[in-house]
């Protein structure tokens, strides 16, 4: 009996130890947003400011690559979760053939290097004469984000009951009745999972937007191009910002699928 509490408090001890270290990247960017910093860097505590909260977008590069982040993560999540909702539809609910060879094609955008991906694409984009733009970075984040919409999908439609829609149909429903009434909302925690999945995937990518990017600033490559001069205490503050907005989202489908419970 004692070793097993002993074994208990050593896993809860490990496992705190373990939140603490995967939090404290967080704790450090929101805690430097608020540091009255008065050189280039911001890597060193100089007192407390809420200055950079109200001069959030006074750096127009900062706020154009965030737009841009922003709006290229919003269209790609838009996209991949339409075609990834069809897709892990048809692969949770249908028997086809090449539906071995679709698995193993999502698993392994799954498996591939982002490296790799990046130079497939540069590849892909330069054979073809295509201008590298916003849209070729929507592009890539749609075809590396796809596949984790596809299996999140899948994981849901595999659970459901198939006489529901059978019943749907029986009544008198439609196809596109039968698939808005009673598979949609039955799917919808997985597409809304794998649509936040999409969308972080998106705004925090760097290694393969840096391969298609062109002249095209996106939130990650402009930090990583200001660590020579020093990162200003705005993209904290952004951080910060999108994190917090991750955090309501995250909770508020939690509480709306209890409540479905």
């Amino acid at each position: 009996m004692r070793g097993a509490r002993a074994g208990d408090r050593l896993l809860h001890l490990y496992t705190w130890l373990v939140v603490i270290w995967l939090s404290s990247p967080i704790a450090v960017m929101i805690l430097f947003g608020f540091n009255d910093k008065q050189s280039k860097s911001n890597t060193t505590w100089q007192g407390f400011t809420l200055r950079w909260y109200a001069e959030l977008f006074d750096i127009s590069d900062l706020t154009v690559a965030l737009r841009n982040s922003l709006v290229i993560a919003l269209v790609s999540t838009v996209i991949t979760v339409v075609i990834g909702t069809m897709l892990g539809l048809a692969l949770g609910r249908h028997r086809f053939r090449g539906q071995g060879a679709t698995n193993f094609l999502v698993f392994a955008a799954i498996s591939t290097p982002e490296l790799v991906m990046g130079a497939s694409l540069l590849s892909l984009f330069v054979s073809g004469n295509v201008p590298r733009d916003a849209n070729t970075i929507i592009i890539s984040h749609v075809l590396f984000s796809l596949s984790f919409v596809v299996v999140t999908v899948r994981a849901r439609v595999v659970t459901l009951d198939p006489s529901l829609e059978e019943a749907a149909r029986d009544l008198g429903a439609t196809a596109w009745g039968t698939f808005r009434q009673v598979t949609l909302p039955a799917i919808l925690p997985g597409v809304m999972a794998g649509g936040m999945l999409a969308f972080a995937l998106s705004i925090d990518d760097y290694v393969v937007t840096s391969f298609v990017n062109g002249s095209t600033v996106t939130f990650p490559l402009w930090i990583v191009g200001a660590v020579k001069t020093g990162i200003p205490p705005q993209v904290n503050v952004m951080g910060t910002l999108i994190f917090c907005i991750g955090v309501l989202i995250a909770v508020g489908n939690a509480v709306a699928a209890r409540r479905r419970s």
